[in-house]
C-alpha cells in the first residue's frame, strides 16, 4: 500500500490510489469509511452522489501541492478546480487534523 507524507504530521497516512477509470469513478461510492486516504489521479472534481459520508477533498496540482481543501456532504458535486491534478479525499474532519491546508506540498510514496 502506498503512502502519504504530510509536512509537520506524525507519520505516514495510509494511501489507495485509484488510477484507472473504472477506480476513479467507483471512489468511495458503497463503503462506510476510510483507512487513510484515497487518492484519485488524473482528477479535477468530485461528487458524493450515493456516498454514506462526509469527506475532506484537497486538490492537489501536478507537484502534488494543495490547491485548497473542503468537506463535502453526501449528495453534492463539486465543480472542477482549474490547475487541479489529482484528488485526495478521506473522512470528513481528518485532514485538518494531519495539517493539510492551501499551500502544503505532499509526497506520495509507493506509488
Amino acid at each position: 500500500m502506498a503512502m502519504l507524507v504530510v509536512p509537520g504530521y506524525a507519520g505516514p497516512v495510509p494511501l489507495e490510489i485509484a488510477e484507472s477509470g473504472r477506480a476513479r469513478r467507483r471512489g468511495l461510492l458503497g463503503r462506510d469509511g476510510v483507512d487513510g486516504a484515497l487518492l484519485l489521479s488524473p482528477a479535477h472534481a468530485v461528487h458524493t452522489l450515493g456516498m454514506r459520508f462526509a469527506v475532506d477533498v484537497a486538490h492537489l496540482d501536478r507537484a502534488f501541492q494543495v490547491l485548497d481543501v473542503r468537506t463535502m456532504r453526501p449528495g453534492r458535486i463539486g465543480l472542477p478546480r482549474p490547475r487541479a491534478r489529482h484528488v485526495l479525499e478521506a473522512e470528513a474532519g481528518t485532514m485538518p487534523r494531519w495539517g493539510l491546508e492551501r499551500g502544503v506540498r505532499v509526497t506520495v510514496l509507493g506509488r
